[in-house]
């Protein structure tokens, strides 16, 4: 404590502080507890606005948050039934080209590479590496999946799940305003005009910032499975919605949709011709998202850097698991509209100097004098 220092005022920060290393402690132990209560909430977050609207024309909160819930339901089982069948078609058949791939790696491929570089590459060493890394991976999946079901994220807590989060987000929606109003009663009075101001662009940044992204996901997944049919892709709706749903994270979505729909391509035809149609659907679709997509649906303001967006994601996850992946843009985003604060004040205070009067080494520079 500096000289000075309201002792009380140093004390209240303290108990903050150890109140963010509980909270952050208690995320880290309940993960598989807290995940569908996240999901609820960001998605009664983003439903927010809509039952507002609803409200202001006169319908209750609760009829506002029916009507909501019936029109996503609705959306959500009319596009699962018009796209179920294709997509468990296409994914059995991206199964088979995958096998067929591994059969002609082992019967063609691996020769000719041999031949060509002068390296020993038999088959049976081949398929000896690729056995035993696949019993590595069995052992790792069969690890995963005890520690899962013994921390109670089975089969049955899933389901669970997906029962629970529609119920929660319900009543989460219907009862927002109500939660905001406890939490705003909780603010130190004296504090309140700043933490308004601050809870306003944060939830400024943060709504455009999931709306935005899910919007583009939706564009580019669209994008990729209508120009991979276009070049004759037989698991271009699979390949082109898994694209655009791991575009979340920069240059994810774009690398694996070109490995899956080259692969895909080169067994469905055996030809070079095709795979660069897949290569051209996929640079159209990164034009349209650098300059379309983002730009109109999210916005340069808030775009975060994809630097930014990568380290956000693989440090969320590292450190809270699956909730900290689903954490962590949402998270950076609001962080990102506090510092833009915090950069403000300290360019306006007299610490940084931006009232102080230039030096007299200031005054010409490159012997040009100085604008007043």
């Amino acid at each position: 404590m500096t000289a000075g220092e309201n002792p009380a005022g140093a004390l209240q920060r303290l108990y903050v502080l150890a109140a963010l290393v509980v909270a952050a402690y208690l995320l880290y132990r309940l993960g598989a507890v807290l995940t569908p209560f996240l999901i609820a909430g960001i998605l009664a977050y983003l439903g927010n606005p809509l039952v507002s609207r609803l409200q202001r024309w006169g319908l209750s909160r609760t009829v506002g948050t029916t009507l909501v819930f019936i029109l996503v339901l609705l959306v959500v089982a009319g596009i699962v039934t018009a796209l179920l069948p294709a997509i468990r078609h296409q994914a059995l058949l991206f199964l088979d080209y995958t096998r067929q791939y591994a059969e002609l790696l082992q019967r063609q491929i691996v020769p000719e590479l041999s031949a060509r570089l002068g390296i020993q590459l038999d088959s049976q060493t081949i398929t000896h590496y690729a056995s035993a890394n696949a019993q590595k991976l069995a052992d790792w999946l069969g690890k995963s999946l005890r520690i899962a079901v013994s921390s109670g994220s089975g089969i049955l807590a899933t389901l669970l799940d997906i029962v629970l989060i529609p119920v929660l987000g319900f009543y989460l929606l219907r009862d927002w305003p109500q939660l905001l109003e406890r939490i705003r009663e909780l603010i130190p009075r004296r504090r309140l005009p700043t933490v308004e101001l601050l809870a306003r662009d944060a939830n400024t940044m943060l709504m455009a910032f999931l709306r935005g992204q899910i919007l583009v996901m939706l564009a580019l997944g669209t994008s990729y499975a209508i120009g991979l049919s276009i070049v004759g892709l037989q698991t271009a709706i699979l390949i082109g919605l898994l694209a655009g749903f791991l575009s979340f994270v920069p240059y994810l979505g774009v690398i694996s949709g070109i490995s899956m729909a080259t692969l895909a391509m080169y067994i469905q035809t055996g030809a070079f011709l095709p795979m660069v149609g897949v290569w051209v659907v996929f640079g159209i679709g990164q034009i349209l998202e650098s300059m379309v997509y983002t730009p109109y649906l999210v916005g340069e303001r808030i775009g975060l850097h994809p630097v930014l967006v990568i380290f956000a994601v693989l440090a969320g996850g590292e450190l809270f698991g699956f909730v900290g992946l689903l954490l962590a843009l949402p998270v950076t985003a609001v962080l990102i509209a506090l510092l833009r604060h915090a950069q403000r004040w300290y360019l306006d205070s007299t610490w940084y100097g931006g009232h102080a009067p230039l030096p007299a080494a200031e005054e010409e520079v490159n012997g040009c004098p100085a604008k007043q």
